[in-house]
């Protein structure tokens, strides 16, 4: 229930990229606009990513990779500053005037210095590239083409082909420019004496970050695919130096990043456990037995493991002076069942239920307010599969006003590093994570192998409160 919009940013080099035509002169200026629009583009950015993170021991030392990184480059003259982001999301751009971004999401996901390398020598290569003017051009371009087509030629059907194909021209644009930052920035990265085989390695751990998707490559996605960025990484390290030439920096990394907040911010809600609470709407409940949650842009989620028993917890946008009862006929599709709406009081808060019922899932409605907020939690069981009504009722039991005391008593999750011992699992370690999901988070943060042993006098990183 994160409450806040990810702005696109017309001049965002992003991991964007290159076919190797239209290329601009070497002495091209870098910059790009005015001051005041650059100042506008990264105050933009800070706000839509949850503000600057306050985390001084890795803030200096990406300063310093940077410094070591752009001396390495072709372009040692040009200044760079890195920013980092308070957002749990992996992500990492860079602005045309050398601002960097990286998450603390990413730093997270990230387990030795040349890993981290490796990011901000991609985004450093997409700025001395000129990639992000190259873009505007091409759009420019396009637009123009489209414009004439339209107006001029007075040929709509005509004007939207061109459409269609500048919008397949700027995919194919921005998936080369990719490979091509991998492939210098792979080449910096030795240059400044890292482990050039760390890029390939956290683009290895990006690709188990989302392994919901197959790994291929839509046509008119931006990206290519992240099989294919590993296989070219990695030929480019190969020929850049042997394994285990360049400085990993592993230890110095871990040391860095102790005490970073990790995974939600509670302004935004935080999932610990079954529970759910929302500092900043002051709302929680807190999920069945069994059940996992899911913090997601537009909702909590909830599922038991075998899915046949499911839950959605969101605040409804609804009109000034709108009933309770007014909330859930016009928020839910389906047919209400006649004579189940009704309201009632649940922990000093006003409420109206209903149920609803499908060929295969029936389905307990509820709307609760607190304050001028309308928030909906809807639970549903799979036809057969258990007491709707009993589970129904004591997760709205559970549902409350979080007190303003109490809000301010909520802390993020932290990173520890550990040394692993005799003994020790990563089943083990990850028990200690008050967290959904700990065993899978600690093998992603970690980089390993749901089979992987641990290494005794190994560091690890676990997220605790």
């Amino acid at each position: 229930m994160r409450i806040g919009t990810l702005l696109v940013v017309g001049s965002l080099a992003a991991c964007a990229g290159l076919d190797g035509s239209g290329s601009l002169p070497a002495d091209a200026p870098r910059t790009v606009g005015a001051e005041r629009s650059r100042d506008r583009d990264h105050e933009r950015l800070i706000a839509a990513f949850g503000g600057e993170a306050r985390a001084p021991q890795a803030q200096r030392l990406l300063s310093d990779v940077t410094k070591r990184l752009i001396e390495a480059s072709d372009r040692p003259d040009e200044s760079f500053q890195i920013t980092i982001l308070n957002s749990s999301a992996v992500n990492a751009f860079a602005l045309p005037n050398g601002r960097l971004y990286v998450t603390r999401g990413l730093l997270a996901l990230a387990n030795d210095t040349s890993e981290i390398a490796g990011v901000l020598s991609h985004e450093i290569a997409h700025v001395t590239l000129r990639h992000a003017s190259q873009r505007s051009e091409l759009q420019a371009r396009s637009t123009l083409i489209k414009r004439v087509t339209e107006n001029v030629l007075n040929d709509a059907k005509e004007a939207a082909a061109m459409q269609n194909q500048s919008r397949s021209t700027l995919a194919s644009f921005s998936r080369s420019q990719e490979l091509e930052a991998d492939q210098a920035g792979v080449k910096v990265l030795a240059r400044a004496g890292f482990d050039p085989y760390g890029a390939s390695r956290f683009l290895a751990a990006l690709g188990r970050s989302a392994s919901g998707s197959d790994g291929s490559a839509d046509m008119m996605a931006s990206h290519p695919s992240t099989r294919e960025r590993i296989t070219l990484a990695l030929q480019a390290a190969r020929r850049a130096s042997a394994p285990g030439v360049g400085e990993a920096g592993r230890i110095e990394y871990l040391s860095a990043l102790e005490g970073l907040a990790y995974g939600d911010d509670p302004a935004d809600g935080v999932v610990r456990g079954r529970r759910f609470i929302h500092s900043r709407l002051g709302v929680a409940f807190e999920a069945p037995e069994g059940f996992t949650l899911e913090n997601t842009s537009q909702a909590v989620l909830g599922a038991s493991a075998d899915g046949s028993r499911r839950l959605l917890f969101d605040a409804a946008d609804t009109p000034n002076g709108q009933s309770l009862e007014e909330v859930l006929r016009s928020t839910w599709n389906d047919t209400i069942e006649p004579g189940s709406l009704r309201t009632e009081t649940m922990n000093g808060l006003p409420v109206a239920t209903a149920l609803s019922i499908g060929k295969e899932w029936s389905f307990r409605l509820s709307a609760i307010r607190i304050g001028n907020t309308t928030f909906r939690l809807i639970m549903a069981i799979r036809s057969g599969s258990g007491d709707l009504e009993g589970l129904f009722q004591r997760t709205l039991a559970t549902v409350r006003q979080v007190q303003p005391e109490e809000a301010r008593e909520i802390r993020p999750l932290r990173l520890e590093v550990v040394i692993a011992r005799e003994g020790d699992t990563a089943q083990s370690l990850a028990s200690r994570m008050a967290i959904d999901r700990p065993l899978d988070r600690f093998l992603l943060i970690n980089g390993l192998d749901r089979n992987q042993a641990l290494k005794v006098g190994e560091r690890y990183k676990i997220a605790v409160e």
